[in-house]
């Protein structure tokens, strides 16, 4: 038996391993298995992401007249302009304190709508329906809205605060820099809160009923709860919205420009709007005007990248 054994193992064949080329060619073709379903999409991330990127970049380095005409190369030129401008550094630490101020309270805010919104109450459907009104409204439109609100002869604002004697006269609320910047800040966190308590609310959602009972059966109170459970499984809803909401603030620029300008002056510009003003105001700068659109996209990559490394995403996707 042990002879026949040995015999048949002596007679049998192994197949041979197959050429590394064609070992290769497998790997490259499952590789572009894919690629017919995420072709479109690449394609379509390159067109709309990509290639706009590619031209802001070519165009810091021309010479552009207002019109659009190339006059020229101007190599690095256009980011020395830009980093002589007076008000730079100024504009660039206000959009700093624009972004980080509203999105922090439009989460905050949040967090506490997104709770209400998740509660259980009479009309509930309806509240979830006014919920989504100003985000819903065009935000130029709602821009608008509060300027005249905020104006000084007729504004309701002025004559509410009057009524009950909070102010003794009307105050011009937009020409103060410190005073616009509160009330446009107020105005971005009025049409940020109802995308972001949405997000939110479909984070509480998704967790288990469980999970709070055994959380009752441990003897543990409602704050305790709250910030040992809720917020930490509300992660992942929270850097979604935080994200979203720090590259919409960042580029809110119908808000500033529809209710003061950027002005008096600059006092009230970000780097959106400054962006604006070089191109389309005085002489006209474009090629300035994209080296100041190529220093907001390295802006925005930072501010995202450093709210993702104190948040630690890293451990939140390998978990």
């Amino acid at each position: 038996m042990h002879d026949t054994i040995e015999a048949q193992g002596a007679g049998a064949t192994t197949p041979a391993p197959a050429p590394p080329s064609t070992s290769a060619l497998r790997r490259f073709g499952r590789a572009l298995g894919p690629l017919p379903w995420i072709g479109p999409a690449v394609i379509l991330i390159a067109a709309v992401v990509l290639w706009p990127v590619i031209e802001m970049v070519r165009t810091s380095l021309l010479r552009i007249s207002s019109s659009g005409a190339t006059l020229g190369t101007r190599g690095t030129g256009n980011y020395r302009d830009l980093f002589d401008e007076s008000d730079l550094v100024s504009v660039l630490l206000r959009t700093v304190v624009w972004v980080v101020g509203v999105v922090l309270v439009t989460i905050v805010v949040s967090l506490a709508l997104g709770q209400l919104l998740n509660a259980r109450f009479p009309g509930r459907r309806l509240v979830r329906w006014a919920v989504i009104v100003p985000w819903a409204a065009s935000v130029l439109m709602t821009a608008l809205t509060w300027k005249w609100m905020l104006n000084y002869y007729y504004g309701i604002v002025n004559k509410v605060l009057q009524g009950v004697g909070i102010i003794d006269h009307p105050v011009n609320w937009l020409s103060h820099p410190a005073q616009a910047m509160m009330w446009m800040m107020w105005v971005a966190v009025f049409v940020s809160l109802p995308f972001t308590s949405f997000v939110i609310l479909a984070g509480l959602q998704t967790v288990p009923d469980e999970v709070y009972e055994a959380a009752r059966v441990d003897g543990a109170g409602r704050a305790r709860t709250y910030f040992s459970i809720t917020l930490p499984l509300l992660r992942p809803s929270l850097l979604v919205a935080a994200i979203i909401n720090v590259i919409n603030v960042f580029n809110s620029f119908p808000i500033i420009y529809a209710m003061t300008g950027g002005g008096p002056g600059s006092k009230t510009d970000t780097s959106t709007t400054f962006m604006y003003k070089l191109a389309f105001t005085g002489s006209g700068d474009v090629g300035e005007s994209a080296a100041m659109a190529v220093v907001n996209f390295a802006l925005i990559l930072i501010l995202v990248l450093v709210y993702l490394r104190v948040v630690g995403w890293r451990g939140e996707a390998q978990s």
